[in-house]
C-alpha cells in the first residue's frame, strides 16, 4: 500500500519557517493571512466535519478576539502578550453563552443562527461607539512585544509570520493529537449520528458545545493577531463574506481532516488575491475585484461539492491508499 512519505510534513514546516525571511512585504502579508485564516479554518473544519454543526458566524468571533485584545491593550494598559492570550478565552465565554441556545437549532437553522450571531456582533461594534470606536474603528493599537520590547519596524511583518504559523501549526497540532484521543472518537460518532454517539453513550450536548467553543477560541485567537499586526480594527474588517470565506476554505480542504485547513486555507487565499489583481487592470470595471471575489466562492464551492465532495486531503489520501486519520 503506497503512503504519503513523513518526510513531506517536516518539509512543509522547513519551508513555512523559510518563507518569511524570502518574501517580499506584499507577499508577507498575504503569508500572514492565509496563518490567521489557517487557524480559524482549523477550528471550523473541527466543528464541521468532526461535530457535524454548519456554522456561518466565524468572523463574528474573529472580530471579538480582536477588539478584546486590542482594547485591553491599549484602553486598560494590559500588556499586547496578555492581551492576546485573554483574547481566545474571552471569544470563548462568549461563545458558551451563546452556544447554548444556538446549539439546539440543527442543519440550517444552525447556520442562519450564528450567520445572525456574526450580524449582531458587527451591529454591537458598530453601535458602540464610546468602546468601539464605531463604524469609525479603532485605531491607536499599542504595538505587539513584551515590555519594552515591541515589534515594529521592518522586522515587524517577519516576526508576524513566524507568530501566525507558529500558533498555527499548533493549533493543527492539538487537533490531531485531539482526534486521535477518546473524544476524538466521541465527535466522529456525533458526526456520523447523533442517535448513534447518544445511543452510545456520548453526551451530545456537552461535545457539541466544546467543540464549537474550541472552534471559536481559535477564531479569537487569530483576531487577536491580527489587531496587533494591522494596528486597526473596524466592523468593516470583519464583513459577512469572511465567515462564507472561512466556510469554503474548510469544505475545499477537506472537512474532517486536520492539515485540511492549510490546503484549503492556502488555495482559497491565493486564488482570491489572483482574481482580485485580475479586477485592477487597466479597462476593467471599477467594482471588478469584489465581483471576481464572491464568483469565486460560488464557482470553487460548486466545483469542489461536485468533483471532489470530500475535499482535496482526503482525496489525496484515497490517491495515495492511506487511510484518513487525521
Amino acid at each position: 500500500m503506497k503512503r504519503i512519505p513523513g518526510g513531506w510534513a517536516t518539509l512543509a514546516v522547513a519551508v513555512i519557517l523559510l518563507l518569511p525571511l524570502v518574501l517580499p512585504e506584499a507577499l508577507l502579508t498575504i503569508f500572514i493571512f492565509i496563518g490567521l485564516a489557517t487557524i480559524v479554518v482549523s477550528g471550523l473544519s473541527l466543528l464541521m466535519g468532526f461535530a457535524g454543526q454548519v456554522s456561518l458566524g466565524q468572523a463574528g468571533f474573529y472580530a471579538i478576539g480582536a477588539y478584546a485584545a486590542a482594547l485591553l491593550a491599549r484602553d486598560f494598559g494590559v500588556s499586547p502578550l496578555i492581551g492576546l492570550a485573554v483574547a481566545p478565552v474571552a471569544t470563548a465565554l462568549i461563545a458558551c453563552i451563546v452556544g447554548l441556545p444556538l446549539l439546539r437549532l440543527r442543519g440550517h437553522y444552525l447556520a442562519f443562527g450564528t450567520l445572525a450571531f456574526h450580524l449582531i456582533t458587527l451591529s454591537i461594534l458598530g453601535e458602540a461607539k464610546d468602546i468601539t470606536g464605531g463604524d469609525t474603528g479603532l485605531a491607536g493599537i499599542p504595538p505587539f512585544g513584551i515590555g519594552p520590547v515591541v515589534v515594529a519596524g521592518p522586522f515587524k511583518s517577519i516576526i508576524f509570520g513566524y507568530l501566525a504559523w507558529i500558533l498555527a501549526l499548533l493549533t493543527l497540532l492539538f487537533n490531531r493529537n485531539l482526534v486521535r484521543s477518546r473524544p476524538g472518537r466521541a465527535l466522529r460518532a456525533l458526526a456520523a449520528s447523533e442517535a448513534g454517539a447518544l445511543a452510545s453513550g456520548v453526551s451530545v450536548g456537552r461535545y457539541k458545545l466544546q467543540v464549537f467553543v474550541l472552534s471559536a477560541a481559535y477564531a479569537g485567537l487569530a483576531g487577536g493577531v491580527y489587531a496587533f499586526y494591522v494596528s486597526y480594527i473596524a466592523p468593516g474588517s470583519f464583513p459577512l463574506v469572511e465567515s462564507i470565506e472561512f466556510l469554503i476554505m474548510a469544505t475545499v480542504g477537506g472537512l474532517g481532516s486536520v492539515w485540511g485547513a492549510v490546503v484549503g486555507a492556502t488555495l482559497v487565499s491565493l486564488l482570491v488575491q489572483l482574481l482580485q489583481a485580475l479586477g485592477t487592470f487597466p479597462g476593467m470595471p471599477l467594482r471588478a475585484p469584489a465581483i471576481f471575489s464572491y464568483a469565486v466562492y460560488g464557482l470553487i464551492l460548486v466545483g469542489v461539492m461536485l468533483v471532489l465532495p470530500s475535499g482535496i486531503v482526503p482525496a489525496l489520501r484515497l490517491v495515495f491508499g492511506k487511510r484518513d486519520r487525521s
